[in-house]
């Protein structure tokens, strides 16, 4: 087999790598290795690799051409390249060792002890047209793929780094992370026919439960038919995948049922699209509110990264808030929404997050809370990758680029007497120039006092007090209690699983009303939909929405320590802001404008936490929402936010 065209690396060849030099060159020390089974867990240059059983693809190797004998695991680190020239230099190889530090996280230069090109310029395949190479460096050459073509066992062998054994298997490399949060409940790595299974790698320590896994971000390219090729997903534990049980947050659940056969249908249309789901992610019980200390009993909650690192992650999409707080390789995670829970651990860790508008995707396969309620949203600090994600999730959303010029706000600060206060009229009034709107003052209570039903009660509290935690637990218990119950009673003779004490309050409650309520409380919620569309926010053909909602999301004026005991949990009553979007049905997206510093009393020093706004429009109207906050990065009003202890960054604190 002739690897090189040149007399000076065919005699190299002939010894079976090509030429080399000093081997610090490109920072290659070497592997340690922690292997088992038919699967391996390596460690190079100090950082943890699994290496999948299967392979990619298969290269023809000529004997003794790759020294693997004191490699790990008779593996080799190996890295591919593309080129379209028939040349390739020490330049072209350094260029591209940049170009994959600066993307890639799996990437490092220890990969780079065999080289493996891949031509894709027009040359015609079988052509004889020769290909140099003038690397000198400490690397094996195992050819290009115009003489040594590699036999894929899957797609086409995409640029980056890999494994390569003596016999010519190339196999994907993993990057092993620590989950120091504690966000997932299941590390999770893609198995046959699009299912997926758990992770086998651990790395040793004490700060968090799981290893989770990554694949190199340069196996992947965005297409328009797959717009998030390589977005590392996280999936809150309420959505099947396929391959792998869920929890719902409740131990008994997880043990009683099977593993799923098929993914949500949310979560399918992702895959679809080209996400990677790394693992499943921990929610409170059955989605219910659980405060972090004394609520969580099955699972522990996970920390929220910011500030002292000792506030509440807020709940129930808790471990998606945590880990896109707390991990830059993660990129997506999808969680839900029914009362907050997309919208409390945007708000409380800094992230761009969605609560639709209702019916945007069927939620099949997702344990249910209320369906009249359910949401299925992100929690993300890109807004691109965010607006991406919901080009998927909801194709049939318009994303408009003109938008209202009447802006609404409730319960906003008077003054800037806080750092928070100060931030959230700095973004109104910067908000208010970049669309040239108006601002006025929604009052709810009053609004409704005048343009209220005839039949009506005379304020929204009377209307609603109960709405929310009727629909809730009446109809949780039907879905999900009682099914439960009883599957269990059936194989452990007659006996109660446990379940946590939020759920409890909550079932019990509804359990006090008789079956009508339910009804009395879909009534109240049409009520209540179909006034606000009338008189708040109503459809525009030129902007989707005559006007844009706004309320204060998260300041550092309020803290909640995990470390603080609270009363037991209580019935959710009550009307409020976070409770419009789902009466009216109406899109509900958080948006981080900036921190604000407080002085924590677990640290005795000044800490900063996130302060958000959210934003609301008519219903259908999240594109449009999707597009304002894009554009408001674009002109510098917003930013993408940062995994760390702050919305920059920064080291968390432990």
């Amino acid at each position: 087999m002739k690897l090189h065209k040149t007399e000076h690396t065919r005699r190299a060849m002939r010894k079976g790598f090509s030429t080399r030099v000093n081997p610090e060159r490109f920072g290659y020390h070497g592997a340690q290795v922690d292997a088992s089974g038919s699967a391996s867990h390596l460690v190079l240059n100090d950082i943890p690799y699994y290496i999948p059983a299967a392979p990619v693809a298969t290269v023809h190797l000529s004997p003794n051409q790759l020294n693997a004998g004191g490699s790990a695991a008779g593996l080799v680190p190996l890295t591919v390249v593309e080129t379209t020239s028939l040349t390739f230099s020490q330049s072209d190889l350094e260029t591209v060792i940049s170009n994959y530090s600066a993307s890639d996280d799996v990437f490092q230069t220890g990969f780079l002890q065999a080289i493996y090109i891949k031509y894709t310029g027009s040359l015609a395949p079988g052509s004889k047209t020769p290909f140099t190479t003038s690397i000198a460096s400490n690397m094996t050459l195992l050819g290009t793929s115009i003489d040594n073509p590699a036999e894929c066992l899957g797609s086409t062998l995409a640029s980056g780094p890999y494994f390569v054994s003596s016999a010519g298997s190339i196999f994907q490399a993993y990057r092993l992370y620590s989950d120091f949060a504690g966000a997932f409940i299941q590390p999770l790595i893609p198995a046959a026919n699009g299912a997926y299974a758990a992770l086998p790698a651990a790395i040793p320590g004490i700060e968090g439960p799981s290893t989770v896994a990554v694949p190199s971000r340069l196996y992947y390219t965005i297409t328009p038919e797959q717009p998030l090729a390589g977005i590392r997903l996280g999936v809150k534990d309420i959505y099947d995948v396929a391959g792998v049980k869920t929890s719902d947050g409740n131990r008994a659940w997880y043990n009683l049922y099977p593993i799923a056969n098929v993914s949500a249908l949310p979560v399918q249309r992702l895959i679809d699209a080209g996400a990677v789901i790394v693992g499943k992610m921990k929610t409170s019980q059955f989605a219910n509110g659980e405060e972090a200390t004394a609520d969580w009993v099955d699972y522990h909650s996970p920390f929220n990264p910011r500030g002292d690192g000792y506030q509440d992650p807020s709940s129930s999409s808790s471990g998606p808030g945590a880990g896109m707080g707390s991990y830059p390789w993660l990129d997506l995670t999808i969680g839900s929404d029914t009362g907050g829970s997309i919208r409390g651990p945007s708000q409380v860790q800094g992230l761009f997050g969605n609560r639709p508008s209702h019916g945007l995707v069927a939620l099949t396969g997702v344990m249910p809370l209320a369906p009249q309620l359910d949401t299925s949203g992100f929690l993300c600090r890109d807004p691109t990758i965010w607006a991406a994600a919901g080009k998927v999730l909801y194709p049939q959303l318009t994303f408009y680029n003109q938008y209202p010029q009447t802006i609404q706000t409730i319960s906003f600060p008077e003054s800037g007497d806080t750092d928070s206060d100060a931030l959230v009229l700095s973004f109104l009034s910067k908000l208010e120039s970049f669309l040239a709107a108006n601002t006025t003052v929604l009052n709810l209570t009053t609004l409704w006092e005048a343009t209220k039903p005839a039949s009506a009660p005379e304020s929204l509290t009377s209307l609603l007090n109960i709405t929310y935690p009727i629909l809730i637990s009446k109809e949780q218990i039907m879905l999900v209690r009682d099914p439960f119950y009883a599957d269990y009673a059936a194989i452990h003779d007659g006996r109660l699983p446990f379940v946590d004490p939020a759920p409890l309050v909550r079932w019990a409650f509804g359990d006090s009303y008789p079956n009508s309520t339910l009804t009395d409380a879909i009534n109240n919620k049409t009520t209540f939909m179909d006034w606000w569309s009338m008189y708040v926010t109503k459809n525009d053909s030129i902007t989707c929405s005559d006007s844009i909602v706004l309320y204060v999301g998260s300041t550092a004026d309020e803290q909640n320590y995990r470390n603080q005991y609270s009363g037991p949990p209580e019935v959710p009553y009550g009307f409020s802001s976070g409770r419009i979007s789902p009466f009216s049905e109406v899109p509900d997206m958080v948006v981080p404008i900036g921190q604000a510093s407080y002085f924590s009393n677990i640290t005795l020093h000044t800490e900063y936490l996130p302060v958000t706004i959210d934003f609301l429009a008519a219903k259908g109207c999240d594109g449009m929402i999707f597009q304002l906050v894009e554009d408001l990065r674009a002109a510098g009003i917003i930013s993408a936010t940062q995994a760390g202890q702050t919305i920059d960054g920064g080291q968390i604190l432990f």
